[in-house]
């Protein structure tokens, strides 16, 4: 359990606060690169740690992340125009390009130098695996974007997708933290996932690992004897969790404000390209174009009864992000932590909590924040990985030299999987 005061610490995140200042520290993605799918399409409102923004595509196609209300007199940008490398203000035609230049101020007299004097709150951002991330921490302090794997890959080898969480973000990071879950939240009674004969066998051996980009999470079962079921998860800071599936994926949870967040999957397969009919391509649609998931905690997540006895554990359909939201999302907007009794099974929750308390706690003292790059030579990833494999024997470290703390160790794996 948790103090009222940790709670409170590790939940509110607006500007000013220790973990909003935290988060800001970071790249974070805000949305999906398609609800900007071409050059001055429609700005897009974008609610991200307590600051309400808009975001635009402008005629070079060129990512901008503004204020949303305008610096004149504070009408919605949303409502603006983007056209002509700019977002001009339907109310008065103040304009503006993606970094909060103001280009125009066409009421002012000619040859006024006013608009020379001003800048729009803007905020940097970078585009990748079909996300747009920014940076909205103090300028002189911005790192390099992190090369993680899927970084530069195509869009054809990754697959995002965003919702929106009736809840603090904080709620989804413990989700992903507790592997015990697997066995109940996400049971199928008809052979739907190949993995749950594995799952089913006791954890031989759990470790939580501090490392330079976050934790790793590796839960060790035997299905045989002299094999080991290994299955890896991470988090890379601020809250990047890794986690293995159908396909490796990131599951990235960002507060809109303390009482929602948005949650980011990035599923990615680095050795080829997704084909068409893979399931990552054919989900049920499962959001509207609000974001807002259709089985939702006002509809009950759509659950059936008569499915619950007979298909799933839930009743709630096949797609785990509903299983999580009922989950995380009917603790109430933010869970209040002292009120629960943690078990055994709660071993890494615990640990991440502490993990984050640790860490603010050090930056409330000055302490620069891990996981930031700002050396190209130190701007690499190999040791962040998730998976979930069979090997032969009890030794799985030595299959996975690359799972290092220091990014400088890394070694590439030994390829002796039997199964997978």
């Amino acid at each position: 359990m948790l103090t009222h005061e940790q709670n409170e610490l590790l939940t509110r995140t607006n500007k000013g606060t220790p973990m909003g200042d935290f988060f800001r520290r970071y790249w974070i993605p805000v949305l999906l690169a398609e609800e900007l799918s071409v050059p001055d399409c429609a700005p897009v409102q974008v609610r991200i740690l307590g600051e309400d923004l808009v975001a635009f595509r402008d005629t070079n196609g060129r990512v901008g992340l503004l204020e949303e209300h305008c610096s004149h007199r504070g009408t919605s940008l949303f409502y603006g125009r983007n056209e002509n490398c700019g977002l001009t203000c339907a109310y008065h035609g103040w304009k503006y390009d993606v970094n909060g230049k103001v280009l125009d101020t066409p009421a002012e007299t000619e040859g006024s130098t006013f608009k020379e004097r001003l800048q729009h709150p803007a905020y940097p951002t970078h585009e990748a695996a079909g996300l747009i991330f920014a940076y909205m921490g103090p300028k002189e302090k911005q790192p390099l974007f992190p090369k993680y794997v899927w970084e530069s890959l195509s869009l054809d080898h990754v697959n995002a997708t965003k919702s929106i969480q009736d809840c603090n973000y904080l709620q989804g990071v413990e989700g992903e933290s507790d592997s015990s879950h697997l066995t109940f939240l996400h049971r199928f009674f008809n052979n739907h996932d190949t993995r749950r004969p594995l799952l089913q066998h006791p954890v031989r051996e759990y470790t939580i690992e501090e490392t330079d980009f976050g934790l790793r999470l590796i839960a060790v079962r035997e299905p045989e004897p002299d094999t080991s079921y290994v299955r890896v998860s991470s988090i890379t800071l601020p809250t990047y969790c890794w986690i293995p599936g159908g396909n490796k994926s990131v599951h990235t949870y960002i507060p809109a404000d303390d009482e929602h967040s948005w949650r980011f999957n990035l599923a990615y397969q680095a050795e080829a390209p997704f084909a068409p009919t893979s399931p990552v391509r054919n989900q049920d649609p499962w959001v509207g174009e609000d974001y807002v998931k259709l089985r939702n905690i006002r509809n009950h997540y759509l659950i059936d009864r008569e499915k619950q006895k007979t298909e799933n554990f839930t009743g709630l359909g096949n797609n785990f992000v509903i299983h999580d939201a009922m989950a995380t999302e009917t603790m109430g907007h933010i869970f209040d932590r002292s009120k629960e009794h943690l078990g055994v099974s709660d071993k890494a929750v615990i640990a991440m909590r502490r993990y984050y308390l640790d860490l603010l706690h050090a930056f409330q003292q000055g302490a620069e924040p891990p996981n930031l790059v700002y050396d190209e030579s130190d701007n690499v990833y190999t040791h962040v990985d998730t998976f979930a494999e069979t090997i032969p024997g009890r030794d799985w470290r030595s299959h996975y030299p690359h799972l290092t703390k220091l990014r400088q160790d890394s070694q590439p794996p030994v390829v002796t999987t039997v199964s997978r």
